[in-house]
């Protein structure tokens, strides 16, 4: 089945796709045979297949297996670029108006770029891609979120990196990678000092640990939005009945409107929920809590926005106020300032009014 509402033609807010998780496979073939890596396989068709392939084969180490292809053609000035230039441009026709990108420049820096040269390359991309795709008729604003890897000892760091990067492109802040074991409180001078400077961040949680990890993302982190966060729902009982009944975490989230950045597809690839018609988004929705539709990982998903969206519209009885209420929702929480936001949505409600027509 294939819905019959135009949601290709919907303006689309995104907030949780990794720029090493949304190459275009012929870009990697390229970049891959200029600095002698080897691939897979040198076909971009059979390599978007392998990609698909390996980050659902439900293997842990076949899924990061992936990056370690993405993140090696993104190693160079030239190549950070290319990439972050055509992300935007792929997002623009998909009809996102607003993304943020983000990426750990602490993962680039095996050829001899410092830091600072990461940004400054996915900046100058991002910067170019919106020109190509204003150029196409599109339009579409993105922001860099700079995210530390949990794993690694740099947190602090990388907060410094971003923050000295706030008026140059960066958004926001981010932790990523090993979730479970590897909890914010860690390192909680760096979320001291994100907010001593009024600085937002959105933390990976509730994918790969629980309830507790949550917490710890909202209250140690002091997170402006959970990435992910599906896992909520362990700390609701009888979740699928007329009372359900909330937990001190599940009722924070909810009570202040934390938004829950959703990634349908890839939770799938993770085990969250078996299809799209289970996945606890429509459940959260129905709940009022902050729900929004994101992608992840574009490539190892092989997904788009559109295609998110009609997921849940033809296994999840979504409607187009669903979608609309959802996309409202991202642009809410977007990491831009309140009369930005409210453009935003201003823009979102003008093209939802135009594709039905009134």
């Amino acid at each position: 089945m294939t819905s019959a509402l135009p949601i290709a033609a919907l303006p689309k807010v995104l907030l949780h796709d990794h720029l090493d998780g949304g190459l275009r496979t012929e870009t990697i073939v390229e970049l891959a045979a200029e600095i002698g890596h080897e691939l897979p396989t040198t076909d971009p068709e059979e390599l978007r297949r392998w990609f698909f392939e390996a980050a659902d084969s439900g293997t842990l180490v076949r899924y990061l297996e992936t990056f370690d292809h993405t993140i090696a053609v993104m190693q160079t000035r030239e190549g950070l670029a290319r990439v972050a230039r055509e992300a935007v441009v792929d997002l623009a026709a998909d009809g996102v108006v607003y993304a943020e990108q983000r990426w750990a420049p602490e993962q680039h820096l095996t050829r001899g770029l410092s830091l600072q040269d990461a940004v400054d390359a996915v900046q100058e991309g991002l910067d170019q891609g919106v020109a190509e795709a204003a150029a196409a008729g599109n339009t579409i604003r993105v922001g860099q979120l700079i995210t530390a890897m949990r794993h690694a000892d740099r947190w602090e760091e990388i907060v410094e990196l971003a923050l000295a990067n706030r008026d140059r492109g960066v958004s926001g802040f981010d932790i990523a990678g090993a979730e479970d074991g590897f909890p914010p409180s860690r390192f909680p001078q760096a979320w001291r000092t994100l907010n001593d400077a009024s600085f937002p961040a959105t933390i990976h949680a509730g994918e790969a640990a629980g309830v507790d990890s949550i917490s710890e993302a909202v209250h140690v982190g002091q997170a402006s939005r959970i990435g992910h966060g599906a896992r909520i729902v362990e700390d609701i009982t009888d979740l699928d009945s007329d009372n359900p009944v909330f937990g001190r975490v599940a009722h924070w989230v909810r009570d202040n409107q934390i938004p829950l950045e959703l990634c349908p597809s890839s939770n799938l690839q993770t085990g969250i929920a078996g299809t799209v018609a289970e996945h606890p988004i429509s459940r959260l929705r129905d709940l009022d809590f902050a729900v929004t539709v994101n992608t992840d990982n574009r490539l190892m998903s092989a997904t788009s926005m559109t295609r998110e969206m009609t997921l849940l519209v033809d296994e999840a009885g979504w409607t187009l106020d669903d979608l609309r209420d959802a996309t409202l929702a991202a642009a809410w929480s977007a990491f831009i300032h309140h009369d930005e936001r409210h453009a935003l949505g201003e823009q979102i409600l003008a093209g939802y009014a135009a594709v039905a027509g009134e």
